[in-house]
């Protein structure tokens, strides 16, 4: 009877989010795309007057002198710049003061986050920091908790995948408690985009295949939840075609510009649908593997994501079904179930060619009670998800990725 109403509450509040998320005014930040579109960035910011940027990345992207055209370009263009590289693959709430504290030492009027997700997320946190120096980082967890507005924010995403260069939210972890959670709010939207595939050129291949999968879990995530709408679904629709047809292109030959830049636009479609129409339960677990072991968000994605759409299949059967037509996957007239059956398995299959395991080897067994509260905290009542999960369904599906 307790659950039946639970249940009742949720879904009261996904059909409220629903009508929030088509009448809220999401901005689109500006795109600047194609080869070289990263020479185009400071232009664009002396434009607006800005005078001192600080740069957020990590000391990989340093070392491999990846923002070496942006930061010239910078300077070309009289803009001062600050560098803050101390963002870890997980970006932690200290890694949000530090990079706070040397914005208000330098005097810098405006951020670009630069690499993958980490890095950007931590730039928008720093931002909403520093508008909102009396609110602290958990704070702002969960939705629009960001009062003011952050400095003026620019994203240059080094991979594609998490899509953050057009989203609403951003992911920061607690190492007091293990936990990683996300603040989402319109706030957070960057003013502009820039989608440049000689950037990710050098990617290993690795990291090409689970962002990729990232990327691809939005689009899954957003399209069978029930919060989509026209839009959501074109442009989660566009995002899975384009990474059926370019992902195992750049994993197998990362020097491809066309397939990278195509990939970089499907993670960019991916956002936009994700930050609209929400995630799901692969991003709830994802984010708790995360939190508790360190696992890399996308490669955490990859691996929960067919045992999620398992788990729902019966439920979101209809919508991957269509999904599957998008991605070219099977033919009009094939049965609903025979091509949500085909969408599946051809994850699987992507997952296997691109060597991502099927198990998340740090998972410990004592650990799983706690994973799956901390997943269903973070997606109840908020994850328009198709089919609501028990604590004992969850913690079921979270031992089938015990290595």
């Amino acid at each position: 009877m307790l659950w039946t109403l639970k249940k009742k509450l949720y879904r009261t509040q996904h059909q409220v989010m629903k009508v929030a998320s088509a009448i809220l005014p999401f901005p689109i930040p500006v795109l600047l795309t194609g080869p070289g579109s990263v020479g185009k960035l400071a232009e664009n910011i002396r434009v607006r007057g800005l005078k001192h940027v600080m740069v957020v990345t990590d000391k990989v992207l340093m070392e491999l002198n990846l923002a070496d055209g942006l930061l010239e370009s910078l300077t070309d263009n009289g803009i001062s710049y600050t560098i803050y590289d101390k963002v870890q693959p997980n970006p932690t709430i200290q890694n949000v003061e530090d990079g706070r504290k040397l914005y208000k030492k330098k005097k810098c009027d405006s951020l670009i986050g630069f690499g993958g997700g980490s890095p950007i997320d931590c730039a928008k946190i720093i931002g909403a920091r520093i508008s909102n120096p009396y609110l602290s980082v958990k704070r702002m967890k969960g939705l629009f908790r960001v009062i003011l507005p952050t400095p003026p924010l620019f994203c240059v995403p080094t991979t594609a995948g998490t899509g953050s260069e057009t989203t609403v939210a951003a992911v920061i972890s607690d190492p007091d408690t293990h936990e990683k959670f996300a603040i989402s709010d319109l706030k957070l939207i960057p003013k502009i985009a820039v989608l440049d595939p000689e950037l990710m050129v050098g990617l290993p291949p690795h990291i090409t295949s689970t962002t990729g999968m990232d990327a691809l879990t939005h689009a899954v995530e957003a399209y069978i939840g029930l919060n989509g709408n026209a839009f959501t679904d074109e442009n989660a629709e566009n995002a899975t075609r384009l990474i059926f047809e370019n992902l195992e292109k750049v994993y197998t030959k990362g020097s491809d510009l066309k397939a990278r830049n195509n990939m970089a636009l499907a993670s960019f479609y991916g956002g936009a649908a994700f930050t609209r129409a929400y995630v799901g339960y692969v991003h709830a677990i994802a984010h708790n593997m995360g939190g508790m072991y360190g696992v890399p968000h996308g490669l955490a994605n990859a691996i929960i994501l067919p045992h999620v759409l398992e788990f729902c299949q019966k439920e979101a059967e209809k919508k991957l079904a269509k999904l599957a037509l998008a991605g070219g996957i099977g033919k009009e007239g094939d049965s609903e179930e025979d091509l949500a059956d085909k969408f599946i398995k051809k994850i699987k299959e992507m997952n296997k060619k691109m060597k991502i395991p099927t198990t998340i080897k740090e998972l410990k067994e004592k650990d799983i009670p706690l994973i799956a509260k901390r997943a269903l905290d973070e997606a109840h009542p908020d994850y328009p998800v198709p089919r609501i999960m028990t604590l004992e369904e969850c913690e079921s599906l979270i031992r089938k990725l015990l290595p």
